[in-house]
């Protein structure tokens, strides 16, 4: 897990967010930090594959960024229950294999 945010990745949320080159360091911390809080809430996603994810993902790092991550959970949670839930049935499909 521990280079699951490559360059593009990082490259993608600095486009999104209107950033220029310099924070890269502080834009890799959040963002690894943020896919780590939602894979332990969520489940093991992969923000390269999974869209609905990786949006969670910039979400909530466009919070930290912006000194605000104290909202983020009310404020997404539906979501963040979408996807958890689709986890759990995930796994309750692959038991009954």
């Amino acid at each position: 897990m521990n280079d699951v945010i490559t360059p593009e990745i990082l490259k993608e949320f600095k486009d999104r967010m209107h950033l220029d080159d310099g924070e890269d360091d502080n834009l890799l911390r959040i963002l690894k930090a943020s896919n780590k809080d939602l894979v332990k809430i969520c489940g093991n996603y992969d923000i390269g594959t999974d869209e609905s994810f990786k949006e969670l993902v910039f979400e909530r790092s466009r919070y930290a960024y912006n000194d605000a991550l104290e909202y983020f959970h009310n404020n997404f949670l539906t979501q963040i229950n979408n996807l958890n839930l689709g986890k759990a049935l995930d796994e309750i499909k692959l038991e009954g294999e």
